[in-house]
């Protein structure tokens, strides 16, 4: 196995049937088979996502799911190294009032604390869609929860992650809030696309906060579509990420198979992602 496959992830679901239609959700009847579907593929590691729906049942939430998840891990050379809080985003608790938040915010910590037991490193959280900062109360609110957990996610090992829609110069602007050794950027190429953002503005502006890559396609202004087909200059970006002195991961949010045959279709985005990162290095 090549080093550069070795940082190439993919997002859970990806490898099973679609969930009531949506692209993205929590599979309940397949999460284990994925596994063993992704070692075929040479993949070694795994996105979690997790829904507010449903989250104290999540695997990722309860001590025996703990323990199934690190023997499917072992069992199969898979690491779960990063979660998608799609919880976040669902039900954002800097969108709240107080006695909302307080029930969201327990949440936080539980999860927090699940991602240190499952050797989690980054947990995305989501400043999109229905997370997305609309006045400064919530910026405030954000900012106040998430650093007086400095010393949680230190002693945690864990490190928080934003997936924004924020042009670059301003997402660079909101990051300056937070320490550079516990929150980051995950960089999403789709969304990027989708909102008609410069790859060299966004990586000149904050490169060395990029923590976790979303490898996605869009297109201008709509949804996603297979790689290579959307707004996305993945080659590029992926140069420009990868010459800025980024060493992580690399996790495929890609497209769904329209016929079913999810893993050949993630097999063939595997295979592109893989050249677009030996290209860079050449």
């Amino acid at each position: 196995m090549t080093a550069t496959l070795q940082r190439i992830g993919f997002m859970q679901g990806r490898l099973s049937t679609l969930v009531d239609g949506k692209i993205q959700a929590f599979p309940w009847d397949e999460w284990r088979e994925e596994f063993p579907r992704a070692s075929e593929l040479g993949l070694t590691r795994m996105e979690w996502t997790i829904d507010q729906e449903r989250l104290r049942e999540n695997p990722l939430t309860t001590v025996q799911g703990q323990q199934e998840i690190l023997a499917l891990s072992r069992g199969n050379g898979v690491r779960v190294t990063s979660l998608t809080g799609d919880c976040f985003m669902q039900a954002p608790f800097w969108k709240v009032d107080a006695v909302v938040r307080d029930a969201l915010v327990v949440d936080l910590d539980l999860l927090l604390a699940a991602c240190s037991q499952i050797g989690i490193e980054f947990v995305v959280i989501p400043l999109v869609d229905n997370g997305k900062i609309e006045r400064e109360s919530e910026s405030d609110t954000l900012k106040r929860v998430l650093l007086a957990r400095c010393e949680q996610l230190a002693r945690r090992s864990v490190k928080i992650v934003f997936e924004s829609d924020l042009p670059p110069r301003e997402l660079a602007r909101f990051m300056e809030a937070f320490p550079t050794d516990l929150f980051g950027i995950n960089y999403d190429s789709g969304n990027s696309a989708s909102l008609g953002y410069d790859s060299d503005e966004e990586i000149g502006s904050y490169a060395p906060r990029i923590l976790n890559v979303h490898v996605k396609d869009r297109i201008r202004g709509g949804t996603t579509v297979p790689l290579g087909t959307g707004n996305a200059d993945l080659a590029k970006t992926i140069r420009l990420i990868e010459r800025s002195g980024y060493k992580g991961q690399y996790i495929l949010q890609t497209a769904r198979a329209a016929d079913g045959a999810h893993a050949g279709a993630l097999a063939r985005y595997r295979d592109m992602t893989v050249r677009w990162i030996e290209d860079a290095a050449g």
